[in-house]
């Protein structure tokens, strides 16, 4: 009789594989979107917080109405400045503005998918999208990813780019520190290749067969089966 595959074990949901949220310092995104932001609303840098849940550093802005909020941090922001958010604001670095009031050319991160959501995308360190092009209601975002994607004229996004850029630059060097600092979100590490493992633990374990399709029918149950579920293709693509 087989153990049980480790992708059962993690849909169980055991604390072993939860990720420790208990230690995480804030939720970050934006104050709800309201009559305000159609004028100028400002904020000053309290505090830089560096939030094991996250890539990037947070920063936490007191606002004038006495409102307390964590934002990602921009590169260059400082503790005690002051941003604007809204609206008129200027187009300075950390200022949050509608994407209809932003110049095209302009670097932005912190991005919403839908107006008022608080902040969805480009958060990650190092994170940056450029606004390409505009149009009747809509504006033309380049991703990260190197996409161009439309959005709302109306999301709100913070001008500059998500700090701690360079991160991926330096080595681990160590296996113990890639071991923390995965274990820090509840990530796996080291992951094992299914055909290193022993037969029991794995359809593909053992030191032959290992000739098993990757290829599954939609319904196949994931602890059943490992593979592709469904999948069009498999393997690499060729080159054009």
């Amino acid at each position: 009789m087989g153990k049980p595959l480790i992708t059962q074990r993690r849909g169980k949901g055991t604390p072993s594989f939860r990720a420790p949220s208990h230690r995480f310092k804030a939720d970050a995104h934006y104050r709800k979107l309201d009559e305000k932001e159609k004028g100028v609303i400002k904020a000053e840098v309290m505090e830089l917080v560096d939030d094991p849940g996250r890539t990037g550093i947070l920063m936490k802005l007191k606002y004038e109405d006495g409102q307390e909020l964590y934002l990602p941090a921009p590169e260059g922001i400082k503790v005690g400045d002051i941003i604007e958010e809204g609206e008129q604001a200027s187009l300075r670095i950390g200022n949050v503005l509608p994407l209809e009031k932003i110049p095209e050319g302009f670097p932005v991160f912190n991005l919403e998918t839908k107006p008022g959501n608080g902040g969805n995308l480009a958060r990650s360190s190092g994170s940056v999208c450029f606004i390409i092009s505009k149009s009747e209601g809509k504006v033309m975002i380049k991703l990260p990813s190197k996409k161009l994607k439309a959005f709302n004229s109306k999301c709100r996004a913070m001008i500059g780019n998500a700090a701690g850029g360079g991160r991926t630059r330096k080595p681990m060097l160590k296996a113990g520190n890639k071991s923390k600092k995965r274990k820090a979100r509840g990530q796996r590490y080291p992951t094992v290749r299914g055909v290193h493992m022993n037969p029991v633990e794995h359809p593909y374990g053992g030191k032959e067969h290992h000739g098993a399709k990757t290829k599954k029918k939609k319904g196949g149950a994931p602890g059943q089966h490992v593979g592709s579920f469904g999948a069009k293709r498999t393997g690499r693509k060729k080159r054009k």
